[in-house]
């Protein structure tokens, strides 16, 4: 006997198990939305609010995070992402990063898999959701396979 799976099972799940290393402000709304869209797609969420003790916690356990993402406009802006980037780069780890500011003007998906994608906040739903399947499109690979 064969089962079918409609897509739509599969719609809500593109972060089904991720470990996700988060760094915000949690005192902003814009993080209670993020953790809540980013917990809406099965990913496991490792909040931080201070920039180095996020990277340290990235840099101690680089096989343990499969997605970094930064609310940068909490941090110091889309500089201080892209230097953090920079620093994980730097140090040899490769975990796909997602940076959101409200400095960007158009959307990236790069198609480098270690640069970082980079979405426009006020975070959207959907911005969320494509970020999410461009930074993990190997583990959807994978999945798929």
């Amino acid at each position: 006997m064969q089962i079918f799976r409609p897509d739509s099972e599969d719609a809500n799940l593109v972060a089904w198990g991720v470990r996700v290393l988060m760094i915000s402000d949690p005192k902003t709304p814009g993080t209670e939305v993020a953790m809540r869209r980013i917990a809406g797609f099965g990913g496991i969420i490792d909040h931080h609010d201070e920039f180095y003790t996020g990277l340290q916690v990235a840099l101690d356990d680089p096989a343990g995070y499969q997605l970094f993402v930064m609310l940068c406009d909490d941090l110091g802006g889309l500089a201080a992402g892209q230097r953090a980037h920079g620093l994980l780069r730097g140090s040899g780890c490769m975990v796909p990063v997602i940076l959101v500011s409200s400095e960007c003007g158009t959307q990236i998906f790069p198609e480098d898999r270690q640069a970082a994608v980079v979405l426009r906040s006020p975070l959207s739903a959907v911005s969320l959701r494509v970020g999410f399947e461009h930074a993990l499109r190997d583990r959807m690979l994978w999945a798929a396979a």
